[in-house]
């Protein structure tokens, strides 16, 4: 019975042992779910924690040779280079700029004042003012290539006119004192007055004239000569003196117009004229012959046109072609 009661009490033993045991694991576990609870909180936020870290390790190179820092220094980079070096770098002084640098910097861009724009705008004017001035006189300058021979002739010339003025003018003085100391003064007015009306018809072509001169003759084989080069030779001849002139079979006064006629030729005051043209001219000869043979003058145009020119000087040239005198329809004298 013994017998059979050690094996009970033992399995009774053993049965409330793992009573015991299964309520201690119990606890066990309950007191483990509460913990592990806990446990898993903690370990998520380190869990948390650590993922940045194990995202950057993510993105470092694999090869461990690539993340070692280059041994040579050269090679490194400008921030990889040591302070010492980075420091000489900085204090390297900059090469100075060249002379023709400097020139272009105080140059570009410019800097200018108002009173510079003034300035420039003044000396503007004066240079333009300049060179239309030595541009004109050497446009003036006809006689610019003229020999010696000729400037002396034409020199005579205006002396000649200038003598010739100054007798007009004391022939004018003269009568003014005869008028002013004459008893008779109406019969010297009446003379002074029939010489002026001489004078004036010749003017004016209604009376005939006679006295020293020139001939002058054009021959046009070609039919070169135009009316304005004939109208040149006309205010040339006035300009020397000319007195009274008649071209051809028409007499020149101060109205006369001269124009290209229809089938060739040249019309004078509307009369067709042909060549020949034949000048007579009234004047001095020594002034009006060298005013058609000067540098550029009548007669060397002319020529160019392939014409010929002649010029003659006569002790006796007459001059009858006249012009009718014309009443004026609206003009009367004013002296009393």
């Amino acid at each position: 019975m013994s017998a059979d009661k050690t094996p009970e009490s033992q399995l009774r033993k053993e049965v409330g042992d793992e009573a015991v045991e299964a309520s201690e694991a119990r606890e066990a576990g309950e007191t483990a779910s509460g913990g592990a609870d806990g446990h898993r909180s903690s370990a998520d936020a380190q869990k948390n924690s650590v993922a940045p870290e194990k995202s950057l390790v993510a993105q470092a190179p694999q090869n461990p040779e690539a993340t070692q820092a280059p041994q040579n220094p050269q090679v490194s980079t400008g921030r990889s280079a040591r302070p010492e070096e980075a420091s000489a770098e900085d204090d390297t002084p900059e090469p100075s700029p060249t002379g023709r640098q400097r020139l272009a910097q105080s140059l570009w861009p410019p800097r200018v004042s108002r009173a510079q724009l003034i300035v420039a705008l003044l000396l503007f004017v004066l240079g333009l003012g300049l060179a239309i001035q030595v541009r004109s006189n050497s446009d003036n300058s006809a006689l610019r290539g003229a020999r010696q021979e000729d400037l002396v002739r034409i020199l005579d010339e205006l002396d000649d006119r200038t003598q010739r003025l100054e007798e007009e003018k004391q022939r004018l003085e003269d009568q003014r004192t005869e008028l002013e100391t004459s008893s008779d003064q109406a019969e010297e007015a009446r003379k002074q007055t029939v010489e002026k009306e001489r004078q004036l018809g010749i003017l004016a072509g209604t009376v005939a004239a006679q006295g020293p001169g020139i001939t002058l003759t054009i021959g046009d084989e070609k039919g070169t000569v135009e009316a304005d080069m004939l109208l040149d030779a006309i205010q040339e001849l006035r300009a020397a003196g000319a007195e009274a002139i008649q071209i051809n079979d028409v007499r020149v006064v101060a109205g006369t117009y001269l124009a290209d006629a229809d089938g060739g030729g040249v019309s004078v005051d509307g009369n067709k004229i042909s060549q020949p043209y034949r000048f007579k001219v009234i004047g001095k000869p020594q002034d009006l012959e060298p005013a058609l043979n000067i540098p550029g003058g009548v007669v060397q145009t002319l020529e160019k046109e392939q014409a010929t020119a002649t010029v003659a000087r006569a002790g006796k040239i007459v001059v009858d072609a006249l012009r009718p005198a014309k009443q004026p329809d609206y003009a009367r004298s004013s002296s009393r």
